[in-house]
């Protein structure tokens, strides 16, 4: 069941003109009828799907960042977000080196990132060099026609520089060389009042698990997507 309505959209919206503390303050109520409990019972509606055995043991606190910015270092003083954000991974939103399913629905879009973002240093070599020792289970991941349709090429920044043991596998794999490795795409922001929202959803989950399970590996976490 699908508790948002097209209030959702429109608070953002009205958020956008009106970003300051005030303004919040008098549609508090409106705020937490049309944004918040949806947004925590989709993201519980998730989780339950995501991990049916309880493995993760998540709540939608654990998962959902806080619509707050963080305004300590911007230039930018505007107090809110214009969207809610969840990371639903064994790590929740404490840790998004963790290969997990991120959503961020705003007004406009929706979009949808997996994969590792932030991995270390020591992370980053096991993933490099899990790559390195299953180049056909990667490039088989990468190029997979269903993961490519809908998320396109793996993305991340690159090392100018890598370890001198990788390259040699770099010339076999450029995907190596890579510091990040994740996938995202953008939904339009109609499919927030849908009542296919969370198949929507879960069918782009079940696409990018693949690849989230092999750097979940790489990383040795010890926790499969289930």
């Amino acid at each position: 069941m699908n508790s948002f309505t097209e209030d959702y959209i429109e608070f953002f919206k009205d958020l956008h003109g009106n970003n300051n503390r005030d303004w919040f303050s008098s549609n508090k109520k409106r705020y937490e009828k049309s944004v918040k409990e949806p947004f925590q019972q989709l993201v519980k509606l998730l989780i339950e799907r995501i991990d049916p055995e309880h493995k993760f043991r998540l709540e939608p606190k654990d998962c959902i960042l806080r619509i707050n910015r963080d305004i300590r270092f911007s230039k930018d003083k505007t107090p809110y977000n214009l969207y809610m954000t969840a990371f639903i991974s064994p790590g929740g939103r404490k840790n998004k080196s963790i290969p997990g399913f991120f959503i961020r629905m705003s007004a406009h879009e929706i979009g949808i990132m997996g994969g590792c973002y932030g991995p270390d240093k020591d992370q980053l070599r096991s993933i490099r060099q899990h790559i390195s020792d299953n180049l056909h289970e990667f490039q088989s991941l990468v190029f997979e026609k269903e993961f490519v349709s809908k998320f396109g090429e793996l993305k991340g920044e690159e090392n100018k520089r890598l370890p001198q043991e990788f390259i040699a596998a770099i010339q076999k794999e450029p995907f190596i060389a890579k510091k990040q490795f994740y996938y995202s795409t953008l939904l339009d922001s109609s499919l927030i009042t849908e009542e296919s929202l969370i198949d929507t959803l879960m069918d782009y989950y079940n696409t990018m698990k693949p690849m989230n399970d092999f750097l979940n590996k790489a990383i040795s976490t010890n926790f499969a997507m289930s």
